[in-house]
């Protein structure tokens, strides 16, 4: 069972796009949580920015580590940045999650009515992005 997930979009010029928290609400959930995998998510950045020179793939794989948390990244052509802090390791299901909602994400971006380098506010993006989270078993 995954205790935590967070995931988030940044763009090419490093402006948050979307963030979701993808854990299952609980008791067991930590005021400060969030303001933590912000942190090691921004600190990730810089890893990502290395790896993405290295690698003609667009997804990254892990990225960096804080204790007991991974982030996995995936950098999209336009330079976007899909990131997830995670606490169980599963590349084959976080390969696949990212497939999916850069799927979505281009649909977003490619939507004439959506102003480019806005952060996205959708609902139905939203809810899609938890749906394929529960589905590859990222979420409760």
């Amino acid at each position: 069972m995954v205790g935590l997930a967070t995931f988030m979009i940044v763009s090419r010029a490093d402006v948050p796009l979307y963030e979701a928290d993808l854990a299952p609400a609980g008791p067991t959930k930590r005021d400060d949580a969030a303001h933590l995998h912000q942190f090691v998510m921004h600190a990730a950045q810089d890893f990502v920015e290395e790896r993405m020179w290295e690698t003609p793939s667009m997804n990254l794989k892990l990225v960096d580590r804080f204790n007991d948390m991974l982030v996995y990244a995936f950098v999209t052509a336009g330079g976007a940045r899909l990131l997830l802090l995670h606490d169980a390791r599963n590349e084959e299901n976080v390969k696949n999650f990212f497939y999916e909602v850069h799927e979505l994400y281009l649909r977003i971006v490619l939507n004439p009515f959506h102003t480019p380098r806005t952060p996205i506010a959708s609902t139905v993006f939203d809810a899609r992005v938890r749906a394929i989270s529960r589905k590859h078993g990222l979420s409760g």
